[in-house]
């Protein structure tokens, strides 16, 4: 089998016509930032998230996407999915109704425990953006 990301199937057209958001809730609030952090942002663009998994969001004020590598970051939080779907790069993420950023990208250091999904926007951490425990996250 061949990833057909990998052999460009879909050129600049995106497959995802309709797809409804994803939401959780934080259930840890995050406090760091860090200038080297090294995170391989995997190639492909999307990712279909769970009912009841447990994921990390970090925040990057870097540009940028699948297959880089992205160093400046700051912790945001864990959140727990409560309903499942797809997402896509590019997609907002929001907290509670405030925009927090979008996606970039994945990177996959802490798999199967749990996918860092990492944020194109301000690069502060949780506790910093006054994230809360139970605050809503929606990503779509």
């Amino acid at each position: 089998m061949t990833d057909p990301y990998a052999r460009n199937m879909f050129g600049n057209n995106n497959p995802y016509y309709a797809k409804r958001p994803v939401k959780g809730k934080v259930v840890v609030v995050l406090d760091g930032v860090y200038d080297d952090r090294g995170l391989s942002l995997m190639k492909p663009p999307s990712r279909a998230l769970v009912r009841g998994e447990i994921h990390e969001f970090i925040m990057t004020d870097e540009t940028k996407g699948p297959g880089e590598v992205v160093n400046q970051i700051a912790y945001l939080a864990f959140a727990e999915i409560s309903q499942a779907s797809v997402i896509i790069v590019g997609d907002p993420v929001r907290i509670g109704d405030t925009l927090i950023g979008n996606i970039a990208g994945y990177d996959e250091t802490h798999m199967p425990n749990h996918l860092n999904i990492v944020l194109k926007g301000n690069r502060e951490s949780g506790r910093t953006m006054g994230v809360h425990l139970d605050d809503e996250i929606t990503i779509g």
